[in-house]
C-alpha cells in the first residue's frame, strides 16, 4: 500500500518501484529511505518491468529524476540526505532524465533497458500510485459517446493480445458486438435482466514465464480497469470480473485497491450494479484458456475446454454474454480509444506489444515493443548469461527460431511458426532443443484437459514419439503427420499450441535432432540419459 499519493503538480517525491517477486529488497529500500527523509513525500509504486534494477529509487526534484538500481541499497541514507538538503545527487545515479515539471508518466533515460521499444502502455508503470484511477478515461468516453469509443476502436482494427484472450490475435470489436447482438436478442425473447453481458478481465496467465499481465496489474491497474470498464459501456454490460492466479496476491491487492477507487469515481456515471469484483483461479495453465477459465469462475473442479462455437460471447458466464480480454489487451483498448492516433489502422496488427524476455539471462524484463519494429530489440533489455543458441518466442508452447530478426506483430510470428503469447526465452548453447521439447510434450501430456481426443491422445503419441528418437527411432514424418492433426483438430489453443516446440525444433535444428537417433546430443544435455539408454540397449542384447 503507497504511504501516499503523489498529488497533482508535486515537483519534489522520492520513488521505490518494484514488483513482487522484489518485495524483501524494496521493503528494506522503504525502510532506510523512511528513515531519514522527513519533508519529502515517499511513495511506493509498482514494477517499471525490469527486474535487474529493482528495487528502483527515483529521485525526482523540479524538473530532473535521477535513476538508483536497487544495487545502491545500503547507501541510501545518504542520498536522501542530500536530496533533503535540496540537492539532486547525481553521481552514482544509472541515470539522470530532464523532462516537464510533473510528468504523467515514467521519464525514459536514452540508454539501458528502460530505453528498449515504447513505453506506452507501461508508460506509467513504477511512476503513479498503483491504486489511482487515470485522470484521462476511456470508460468516461463511453459513456459520453459510445459510438465514437466502438469507431476508433474498429477503425484501427486492434487485435487481442494473450493466451487467455478469446480474440487472441483478431479483432476485439466484433466480439463485443456479438455480445451486444446476443443480448439483446435475449432480453427481446425473455425479458430476463440476467442475461445482461459480463466483461472478464482474464489475468490468470499461469506460466511463470510471462509477466506481462502481472507487471501491468501491479503497476497500473487502474488503466487496466479503465479499458475494462469502456468496454463494459459498449456492450451494456452490469458486471466487470477481473481473474486472477490464486498466487499473485500482490497483483490481487493491487486490483482491490484500484477497483475501490474507480468505483468511488465511476458510481454516478457509469451503469454497473456494483464496482469491478474480484476473483482468483487455480494456478493451472489450462485454467487460463478462456472457456476453462469460464469454467474455474463458476466453480467446477473439473476444468474442461467448451465447444466452440458457440462463442462467450453468445454464451459465456453462466451463459451471459461475457467478454473475454487478457490486462494486455484491455490496456491498449483504453489507448486506443484516448489516443487513435498512435495505431496506423493499414498495420495487420496496429499499436505495441508487451513482451517479457526471459531463460538463461540475469533478470527477466517485460519491454513493449511497437508492432512494425523489431523482436530483436528485446534482447537489449537483459544480459544473456551463455553464448546464445536459440529463443523459443511464444511461452510454454512457444517456437524455436535461431534469430529474433523479425517484427513483434502478430501476422509475423504467426508465419514463422512462432507464438504471440508474449514471452522470449533467450537460451544459450548447453541447451538441447530435443530435450527441451520433450519437456513441454510431456508438460502436455500431463496438464490438457482431456476433453478432445487428438488432445489428450495426440500429446501423449508426441512424448513417445520423442523419447523414441533416443532409442533410435525418429519417425519424422510420422511425428510431422501427427502434429498437424493435433493442430487443426484440437478444441482449444492449448491442443493447438502445444505441438509448436516440436514443430519448430524438428524444423529449425534437424540436423541435432537427428543425431540423437544417432546417439549423439551435440549441446551435451542429454548425454547421461543417452547412456543410460545405451546401457539398457546393451542388457537387452
Amino acid at each position: 500500500m503507497a504511504e501516499r499519493s503523489v498529488p497533482t503538480g508535486e515537483e519534489t517525491v522520492i520513488r521505490v518501484a518494484a514488483g513482487s517477486r522484489s518485495r524483501r529488497r524494496k521493503r528494506r529500500a522503504l525502510e532506510e529511505i523512511r528513515s531519514v527523509a522527513t519533508d519529502t513525500p515517499v511513495v511506493e509504486t509498482g514494477p517499471t518491468g525490469v527486474r535487474a534494477l529493482e528495487p528502483l529509487v527515483l529521485l525526482t526534484r523540479e524538473d530532473r529524476t535521477a535513476f538508483y538500481p536497487g544495487s545502491v541499497t545500503g547507501r541510501l541514507g545518504s542520498l536522501v540526505e542530500t536530496f533533503e538538503r535540496g540537492d539532486l545527487p547525481t553521481d552514482d545515479a544509472m541515470a539522470v532524465v530532464e523532462h516537464e515539471p510533473a510528468p504523467s508518466s515514467l521519464p525514459t533515460p536514452e540508454d539501458g533497458p528502460l530505453a528498449v521499444g515504447r513505453r506506452r502502455v507501461l508508460g506509467r508503470c513504477g511512476w503513479i500510485d498503483p491504486a489511482s484511477v487515470p485522470d484521462d478515461s476511456a470508460a468516461e468516453l463511453a459513456d459520453d459517446d459510445p459510438e465514437e469509443a466502438l469507431s476508433r476502436v474498429r477503425d484501427v482494427g486492434l487485435l487481442g493480445r494473450g493466451r487467455g484472450d478469446w480474440s487472441v490475435d483478431d479483432p476485439v470489436a466484433e466480439e463485443w458486438e456479438l455480445a451486444y447482438t446476443a443480448a439483446a436478442e435475449s432480453r427481446d425473447e425473455s425479458e430476463d435482466e440476467d442475461e445482461k453481458p459480463v466483461v472478464v478481465v482474464n489475468a490468470n496467465e499461469s506460466d511463470d514465464r510471462n509477466a506481462t499481465d502481472r507487471t501491468l496489474l501491479e503497476a497500473a491497474p487502474g488503466e487496466v480497469l479503465d479499458g475494462a470498464l469502456a468496454v463494459a459501456e459498449l456492450v451494456g454490460a452490469d458486471d466487470v470480473v477481473v481473474y486472477c492466479n490464486e498466487n499473485d496476491d500482490r497483483a490481487r491487492e493491487r486490483v482491490h485497491e484500484a477497483a475501490r477507487n474507480a468505483e468511488e469515481r465511476f458510481a454516478e456515471r457509469l451503469d454497473l450494479e456494483s464496482g469491478p469484483e474480484v476473483v482468483v483461479g487455480p494456478d493451472r495453465y489450462i485454467a487460463g484458456e478462456p472457456t476453462m477459465a469460464l469454467e474455474a469462475m463458476e466453480g467446477n473442479d473439473r476444468l474442461e475446454a467448451r465447444l466452440r462455437p458457440p462463442s462467450p460471447a453468445e454464451h459465456g458466464l453462466y451463459g451471459r454474454p461475457t467478454v473475454i480480454h487478457t490486462p494486455r489487451t484491455m490496456a491498449q483498448v483504453r489507448r486506443a480509444m484516448l489516443r487513435p492516433d498512435e495505431f496506423d489502422a493499414d498495420d495487420a496488427d496496429p499499436g505495441t506489444r508487451l513482451v517479457t524476455v526471459t531463460g538463461d539471462v540475469d533478470a527477466a524484463a517485460t519491454v513493449e515493443l511497437p508492432t512494425g519494429g523489431d523482436l530483436s530489440d528485446a534482447r537489449e533489455a537483459v544480459t544473456l548469461e551463455g553464448r546464445f543458441k536459440m529463443a523459443c518466442v511464444g511461452g510454454q508452447f512457444g517456437g524455436f527460431t535461431r534469430s529474433l530478426s523479425r517484427s513483434p506483430s502478430a501476422p509475423a510470428l504467426e508465419g514463422a511458426g512462432l507464438g504471440t503469447e508474449g514471452v522470449v526465452e533467450l537460451l544459450d548453447e548447453d541447451n538441447c532443443v530435443l530435450a527441451t521439447a520433450g519437456r513441454r510434450a510431456n508438460f502436455a501430456m500431463e496438464e490438457n484437459c482431456g476433453r478432445c481426443v487428438t488432445c489428450r491422445e495426440g500429446s501423449q503419441e508426441l512424448t513417445n514419439m520423442l523419447r523414441d528418437i533416443y532409442d533410435g527411432q525418429y519417425r519424422d514424418a510420422k511425428i510431422r503427420e501427427l502434429t498437424r492433426v493435433m493442430g487443426e483438430t484440437s478444441i482449444c489453443h492449448f491442443g493447438r499450441t502445444a505441438i509448436r516446440p516440436a514443430v519448430t525444433g524438428m524444423r529449425e535444428f534437424e540436423r541435432e535432432v537427428a543425431a540423437h537417433a544417432e546417439g549423439r546430443c551435440p549441446s551435451g544435455e542429454c548425454e547421461a540419459a543417452m547412456t543410460q539408454t545405451a546401457g539398457h540397449r546393451g542388457g537387452e542384447r
